[in-house]
């Protein structure tokens, strides 16, 4: 009885919001690659530029903050607490979101999404049409694979927090 008044108590928020931070997440980098990037790519090349700087300068705030350092710390604190109440399967299941989601989704952020980022800030413009160009192109084909590598992580851990949540639902609470 104790351990399903903690379940309810401390387990099932966490595992809403890790659900939550993680399908935030996965939305983020969903969207760059299905729909941002593409747009990007289509446009001149010096507006590409000056847009993703642009937008790189506001991307580190709040909101993003919380949901892509909050996830790996609301996986981990939900399979923490469902191994101690008795959840093993959405202990693992929570885990095993964790673990992916660290090396497939902050790890590429941070050795090549980030480094990329930071060199293209560099960058002056206006740029010469030829030069702009090659910039871009160099730019976005490294930058869309890190992220669909990000999209696709965030996506696996998702559904591995999803089947988490079904796990404890469809185990009594007795």
């Amino acid at each position: 009885m104790k351990a399903a008044g903690h379940r309810a108590f401390i387990l099932e928020p966490l595992a809403l919001l890790s659900l939550l931070n993680t399908g935030a997440i996965f939305g983020f980098f969903f969207a760059w690659a299905c729909a941002v990037m593409w747009g990007l790519d289509r446009a001149d090349p010096v507006v590409a530029i000056a847009a993703m700087q642009a937008i790189n300068a506001s991307v580190r705030n709040p909101v993003f903050a919380y949901a892509f350092f909050g996830t790996p710390v609301f996986l981990v604190l939900a399979a923490t607490v469902a191994r101690v109440v008795g959840e093993r399967q959405a202990a693992r299941l929570f885990g095993l979101g964790g673990l992916l989601y660290i090396p497939g989704a902050m790890l590429p952020t941070f050795a090549v999404n980030v480094p990329l980022n930071e060199t293209l800030a560099l960058v002056e413009m206006p740029l010469e049409a030829a030069l702009a160009q090659e910039v871009w192109r160099d730019y976005s084909s490294s930058w869309y694979l890190s992220n669909a590598v990000r999209a696709l992580v965030s996506g696996l851990s998702l559904l591995l927090i999803g089947l988490g949540i079904l796990r404890m639902v469809r185990k009594p609470n007795c």
